[in-house]
């Protein structure tokens, strides 16, 4: 039973094949979901919810949903945000929630230097009534569900400017051993620290065209690094579209809506490029970002 357990929390991690975090097309829109220092950037606080269906065609595919909000407080050094996600894959829902808190520097006029620490907590939940198990009634498959709840943290930094930005954080910081039972005692599957560091920039095409490059790098040793590239084009800050490239995984192409400076509206379509392709039709995301102020749309 114990070698049972340790092949489904090998599988659920992920750790010798992926990297164990959810992962977004539109990650530039929401850059506090991966990186607490993003916290307070802005002069107005916003929310963002992103939807992403991944593989489709593929049977119990990863399902995520995230939805976080941040922002600064009256003293504009000082920055508070929150975070909570599931994400489905198969048999597995793994639960978190995290909470930060966030301070900035002025390095000069036009550059400003951010810190994030953000700590809560994950929750793994095992549905073992979607699991046949080789000895029909077995004792630990019988209660339905297996759970397992771990602290967790991040911590980042980021430097901006009205122009550009970059930034650099850890994520699963506590490194916890995942066990569904307390006598589980072999378990070797941990929550690795994973690493990201992104950056973009924002070019002024004329009074009515920006052109926006961004990359992500992710790292989860001892699963291969992760690159993001992407660009976009923003016709009078409302309407824009772009492309992306994601290392050994996919292509992507992207539109959106920015609403007054209030509401942007985005949709991302993965075209898978492994072998993964001869079985999925693709990967659909769906991102809305509510913000509250009169501070202009990030870059």
């Amino acid at each position: 039973m114990k070698k049972i357990l340790f092949i489904l929390s090998m599988l659920i991690c992920g750790s010798a094949f992926s990297q164990q975090l959810p992962q977004y097309s539109q990650y530039m829109f929401n850059q506090y979901a991966f990186n607490p220092a993003y916290a307070g950037s802005n002069t107005y606080w916003e929310a963002i919810t992103n939807n992403r269906y991944q593989w489709v065609g593929i049977t119990d595919a990863p399902r995520t949903f995230t939805l976080s909000a941040s922002g600064p407080l009256k003293n504009e050094k000082l920055a508070l945000g929150g975070y909570i996600y599931t994400d489905v894959v198969g048999p597995t829902r793994r639960l978190g929630f995290q909470t930060s808190f966030g301070y900035k520097v002025r390095l000069s006029e036009t550059i400003q230097l951010a810190f994030g620490l953000s700590v809560g907590f994950n929750q793994w939940i095992l549905d073992a009534d979607k699991i046949t198990p080789y000895h029909e009634g077995d004792f630990y498959f019988s209660n339905g569900l297996l759970k397992t709840f771990d602290p967790d943290g991040k911590f980042g930094f980021y430097l901006f400017h009205d122009n550009w930005y970059v930034g650099g954080s850890i994520g699963q910081m506590f490194h916890n051993k995942l066990s569904f039972l307390e006598t589980q005692v072999g378990s070797e599957s941990y929550l690795e620290d994973h690493y990201y560091f992104h950056g973009g920039y924002n070019l002024a095409l004329g009074s009515d065209w920006e052109l926006q490059p961004s990359a992500l790098l992710k790292l989860g040793p001892p699963a291969p690094a992760k690159l993001d590239l992407n660009l976009r084009a923003t016709y009078r800050q409302m309407i824009w579209a772009g492309f992306g490239w994601r290392s050994n995984d996919a292509l992507t192409a992207m539109a959106g809506f920015n609403y007054k400076n209030m509401l942007s509206i985005g949709y991302a379509f993965d075209i898978t490029t492994t072998d993964l392709k001869n079985y999925s039709s693709g990967t659909h995301e769906i991102m809305l970002k509510i913000m509250f102020g009169n501070g202009k749309v990030a870059p």
